[in-house]
């Protein structure tokens, strides 16, 4: 679908039903609770490499010379490999986590549509699929820095349209990534204030799985990503062949 007929949808549907789109979630959860799990354990196995690497000058250091590490202040260089780390982290992190994101929503719509397809978590790994999707998570961050910038207030706003990339890669895989990001806007401005609603409500409803001896919010964790699925369905929706 191109990003002119996805405006021309986006214009055409009525308003988006919090309560219609919580509920529907909360089914569909039922369903897809267990491909949920395996998602959020591939993305912590998918993103600790990461994590890792931000801290292997200091570990390279503890080695060589333990002492150093009992000073309160760490040496220079290691403060300065750390910072020319960190950008290539976070975009490895961000690339990674939108990909499995979308291929849980991918899933989400097998479910929902009842559709015997096997469950492919790694389909946005292939086929050149990544790159854009690393395309996207820079411009993510780079929105995000901006929100920063705005004392935070732009972080506010920009929760909206961001939590809508990964179905926009999901269910849009023809549109580039800068398309994405202004369909995700477009989407996202009309509906601002349902969109934020659920998002905000659904997460805090799934991370009430913490009850349940703290382990129960792995389980829960992803119910939060249920209603982007709900929110495109509705919002943008699919063509016959789709």
């Amino acid at each position: 679908m191109s990003l002119e007929n996805t405006y021309n949808k986006i214009e055409q549907n009525q308003s988006l039903d919090f309560g219609s789109i919580f509920s529907r979630s909360v089914d569909l959860f039922k369903k897809v609770w267990l491909q949920g799990f395996i998602t959020l354990l591939l993305t912590v196995v998918t993103i600790l490499p990461f994590y890792i690497m931000l801290y292997i000058p200091m570990i390279a250091l503890g080695i060589t010379d333990p002492g150093i590490l009992r000073s309160d202040d760490p040496p220079l260089v290691v403060v300065l490999s750390m910072s020319i780390l960190f950008p290539i982290v976070m975009i490895g992190i961000t690339t990674f986590a939108l990909a499995l994101n979308a291929a849980f929503l991918k899933i989400c719509k097998q479910k929902d549509f009842e559709r015997p397809d096997n469950d492919d978590y790694f389909y946005f790994f292939r086929e050149g699929r990544l790159g854009k999707i690393l395309l996207l998570a820079l411009l993510m961050i780079g929105l995000s820095i901006l929100g920063v910038l705005t004392c935070g207030l732009g972080i506010f706003y920009l929760i909206v349209p961001m939590s809508l990339f990964p179905a926009f890669i999901t269910f849009n895989e023809e549109m580039t990534a800068l398309e994405m990001v202004k369909a995700s806007f477009k989407l996202g401005n009309k509906h601002w204030f349902v969109i934020f609603g659920l998002v905000v409500v659904m997460a805090i409803v799934a991370e009430l799985g913490i009850l349940l001896c703290c382990v129960g919010v792995l389980f829960t964790a992803m119910l939060a990503k249920i209603p982007v699925y709900f929110i495109y369905k509705d919002g943008v929706g699919f063509s016959m062949d789709e």
